[in-house]
């Protein structure tokens, strides 16, 4: 018998292009300088050097909305290594070991102003198509026949 899959939540991740540096803890070499992505939980820098899941990091960056610097321990939790359709280059996700209460509220506001990522397409992910149409539907809106285009259902 199967047991019910609990779900873990994960902080929603926002886009943001803030300069920072990443710098590896064992030998202090810079491995990153852009974040591109934030989330409270953590952030995907890039471009990066040659990085193995587990390494610990030290990041320092500072927020545009408050101008605060954040300096933090983390560490490379997945190796983007840009062979997939949708990734161009080398990024790294880093996930944060200690964040200060006061710098987790300052990222929370930073990204409170940004609208979240929407999910990326992977393989074995469900199609959205249907639940979007069904919704367009229930709208007064549908798909024309090419499906490029919405159009009132009372234009067809």
């Amino acid at each position: 018998m199967r047991k019910p899959q609990q779900y873990l939540l994960r902080p929603t991740r926002h886009r943001v292009r803030i300069p920072c540096q990443v710098v590896r803890m064992r030998d202090f070499k810079l491995v990153a300088d852009s974040i591109e992505n934030l989330s409270i939980g953590g952030l995907l820098v890039g471009p990066s050097d040659p990085v193995l899941t587990g390494e610990h990091l030290f990041l320092s960056f500072k927020l545009p909305c408050s101008g605060e610097w954040i300096d933090t321990e983390g560490y490379v939790a997945r190796v983007v290594h840009g062979r997939r359709d949708q990734e161009f280059t080398r990024q790294l996700g880093v996930k944060f070991c200690s964040l200060q209460p006061s710098a987790m509220e300052s990222v929370r506001q930073q990204t409170r102003s940004v609208p979240p990522l929407p999910p990326l397409a992977r393989p074995g992910r469900r199609s959205s198509g249907s639940a979007t149409d069904m919704f367009a539907l229930g709208s007064g809106w549908a798909s024309s026949s090419s499906g490029h285009a919405l159009i009132r259902w009372w234009d067809r």
